[in-house]
């Protein structure tokens, strides 16, 4: 996963505590709609604000939300600390914990984008053409070597970053934009004897 200007990078410890459904969500609900109470975020997302602000403590504690100090009374507003995320998988892997945690967490993201997915195709009609023509989904294949891949995806963020740091069109609406990039046939498992033999080692496509 690419990382932005702002991103946190997942340690152990950090993948382990957002490994779970509430957190992942308030998270989320955080980065998307601004700072919020425990109280706003309980009723977003139908749970108790006990439940709510006790998980945001456990996010604080390894640095994904912080408190913007601007609460009222008891009444604490919270902030993301960063606007995304990433990981590299073999960083985690020596953490058995950790690497149980990140495949949850992957295959979360993965519903997390089959759900909202589906609920733009549910509402797409009533949006404007222009709208209905300008999103969408659809994929392609290139043949690559890992080395090629990442650059590939450095690539593609860096297009991203640029509209990230955009002045926001007057008629713009935030958009969210999946990315994802795996082999075309993974069952087809690289011989690593055989593939360092006929790496290149270039970073040129």
């Amino acid at each position: 996963m690419p990382a932005a200007h702002d991103d946190f990078r997942l340690t152990p410890e950090a993948v382990k505590v957002l490994a779970h459904p509430l957190r992942s969500r308030l998270l989320g609900t955080l980065r998307r709609g601004g700072p919020a109470t425990a109280t706003t975020l309980a009723t977003a997302l139908s749970t108790n604000s006990g439940a709510t602000s006790y998980h945001l403590r456990k996010l604080e504690s390894v640095g994904f939300v912080a408190d913007t100090g601007e609460g009222t009374g008891k009444q604490r507003l919270w902030r993301a600390a960063t606007s995304s995320h990433s990981w590299e998988r073999t960083e985690l892997a020596h953490d058995e914990d950790a690497a149980t945690a990140l495949g949850w967490l992957e295959r979360d993201y993965l519903r997390l984008f089959s759900t909202d997915f589906g609920h733009w195709l549910d509402v797409a009609d009533a949006w404007p053409d222009e709208w209905q023509d300008a999103a969408g989904m659809g994929d392609s294949w290139v043949t690559v070597n890992p080395a090629q891949l990442q650059a590939l995806r450095r690539e593609l963020d860096e297009v991203l970053e640029r509209y990230r740091d955009a002045d926001p069109a007057p008629d713009g609406r935030r958009v969210t934009f999946w990315t994802a990039a795996f082999p075309l046939e993974p069952d087809d498992i690289p011989d690593l004897d055989t593939d360092a033999d006929t790496d290149t080692g270039t970073d040129q496509p």
